[in-house]
């Protein structure tokens, strides 16, 4: 006999998905534009890209900086499960003190080889530039991409903390800036777009990354 359900049961879940599509649907839109047209990405051309109203946009996202600020914790989540499907560290986006892995601390070759990997996808790097340059244009965006760096730095300096628990957490939390000024910088050289890439820099740089991390 099957069980009885009563009148609405699963609405509320078959709405939060229907919602969570569209939000995504909406995020791949402004990745698409913010790579294509970069400054001129306005909420009416991601809309259009979307195949939506602005109105239909604004309902999730109500400013441009709101947007930017969920793409950009988009690809942090992306770039955290990454980590976890390669080396089994396991981190969440908002709580950098969650940090950790079963087996305990994770190397941190595997760690640096994944982060550098990233940077060989060409329009996750372009999408960086261009949400770079909308920063320096525009304060509430800069606002969102130095919150979003401050979260970076924090994951950074909790790993380093893990695997260096002799060192002072003011030492952790450098160490954590310049291995994020590091990689971040290298992605300009790396993609070709200020640089070239070579095999002997990615060497150096892998190896100086690895250092700042437990070195």
């Amino acid at each position: 006999m099957s069980e009885e359900k009563e009148p609405g049961a699963g609405k509320g879940s078959t709405l939060t998905r229907q919602g969570s599509i569209r939000r995504t649907s909406l995020l791949d839109a402004a990745e698409a534009v913010l790579v294509a047209k970069g400054a001129d990405a306005s909420l009416r051309a991601i809309a259009g890209e979307a195949g939506v109203r602005v109105g239909h946009l604004q309902h999730y996202f109500p400013t441009r900086a709101d947007l930017i600020k969920a793409v950009l914790e988009r690809a942090l989540d992306r770039s955290l499960e990454r980590l976890a499907e390669t080396t089994g560290l396991r981190m969440v986006r908002d709580d950098p003190s969650a940090i950790g892995t079963p087996e305990g601390p994770a190397n941190p070759d595997e760690v640096v080889a994944v982060v550098l990997a990233e940077q060989e996808d060409p329009q996750l790097v372009r999408l960086y530039v261009e949400v770079w340059a909308l920063a320096a244009r525009d304060d509430e965006i800069a606002a969102v991409v130095r919150e979003f760096y401050r979260k970076y730095v924090a994951h950074v300096e909790a790993f380093v903390q893990q695997g260096r628990p002799d060192w002072s957490g003011e030492f952790c939390r450098a160490r954590a800036e310049t291995f994020v000024a590091l990689v971040e910088g290298a992605a300009l050289m790396r993609s070709g777009i200020a640089g070239s890439r070579s095999v002997a820099m990615d060497a150096q740089l892998a190896q100086f990354a690895v250092r700042l991390l437990r070195d």
